[in-house]
């Protein structure tokens, strides 16, 4: 895909429901945080290969980015300057997650981390007029006392400007330990997803549907393996939060033409185009867009459709999505991107 046709989706709008703050530090945000930092160290620490043995091998690059947010300015100055990125790339929301007990090595607490956190996504949006929310995420190795730790940061800061949970890491960790918190965020009414069939298949995306009680997966793109889960999906409107760079990347698809996107899509499945990590995959959502219209020949109707979903999936209250709405459908009607 050459770069004018990433240029060609540029000002289209977009939601973004599955971004990560720690895999998505761009250079120049990095080299604000680390003086010195020169382009070759920031591509060899901060980016992983473009194909990685797997999911377990891809886990291991965010450590460069999280060592550099242990400060609360730190945390703010990267916050505001990915939500600078996310207005060039034409995001007009963007759910943004992060683990806050990783976050702790400076000597912050949890809760001032997750202070810093909403501080940013408020003034990101008053400087870019960029909606941002927060998801908190618990971790697949985490114990049962850090994964109820998060959901109570996440009942905290509720009313602040953090709106769910999420559960991200290695799939080859057990639910168990979380259930209880997820529970938890069912009782307070408050909505979560979690990662699934990305590195597992379709069984993962079922555990997680029956355990935690969730309806967004993030990825979940080997439900195809299960035809009778992508008609529950379908049926049910569980919401697939697809990051197709990122998949190739951790080998779940060894090239595009083989995603299953366009397969789910098809089958009414609601799902999402999202980065994952800007940074670490190097990549921006009008590329994401560039290479699905490629590989799969959507049109602009298609983007527009996944884009609504994505609307209705997101964790925000009916009147703030109706405000996002009439952007996105004026955005469409006044685009001049070409039908394919």
């Amino acid at each position: 895909m050459g770069p004018s046709s990433v240029i060609s989706f540029h000002h289209l709008p977009k939601i973004e429901l599955h971004v990560h703050l720690d895999t998505s530090l761009s250079f120049l945000n990095a080299v604000r945080l680390h003086p010195g930092l020169t382009e070759s160290a920031y591509r060899s620490d901060y980016v992983a290969p473009d194909v990685c043995r797997d999911l377990t091998d891809f886990l291991r690059y965010p450590a460069s980015s999280i060592a550099l947010l242990q400060q609360g300015e730190h945390l703010t100055m990267a916050i505001r300057q990915l939500i600078r990125e996310l207005k060039e790339d034409g995001v007009i929301y963007a759910e943004i997650r992060f683990a806050p007990l990783l976050h702790l090595a400076g000597g912050l607490r949890a809760e001032e981390v997750v202070e810093a956190a909403c501080e940013a996504i408020l003034e990101g949006e008053e400087e870019t007029g960029v909606m941002a929310r927060l998801l908190l995420c618990t971790l697949r190795h985490f114990t049962v006392e850090q994964s109820m730790q998060t959901a109570d940061l996440v009942r905290q800061f509720s009313d602040q400007g953090v709106v769910g949970m999420d559960l991200a890491g290695d799939e080859a960790f057990s639910l168990n330990p979380h259930i209880p918190a997820f529970r938890a965020m069912a009782e307070a009414g408050i909505p979560c997803t979690a990662h699934a069939g990305e590195a597992r298949g379709a069984d993962s995306v079922e555990d997680a549907l029956e355990f935690l009680g969730v309806r967004r997966i993030g990825h979940g793109v080997r439900s195809i393996e299960d035809s009778g889960l992508v008609a529950t999906l379908a049926r049910h409107r569980i919401h697939l939060e697809v990051c197709p760079s990122s998949n190739l990347q951790t080998r779940v698809f060894s090239r595009l033409s083989e995603h299953s996107i366009d397969r789910l899509y098809r089958a009414g499945v609601s799902l999402s185009i999202n980065t994952d990590g800007r940074g670490l995959t190097s990549t921006t959502l009008s590329r994401e867009y560039a290479l699905v219209a490629q590989a799969f020949g959507w049109e602009q109707r298609d983007f527009l459709t996944v884009n609504r979903m994505a609307l209705q999936a997101a964790f925000l209250p009916a009147d703030q999505k109706e405000v996002l709405r009439t952007r996105l459908e004026g955005g469409y009607g006044q685009s001049d991107l070409p039908t394919r």
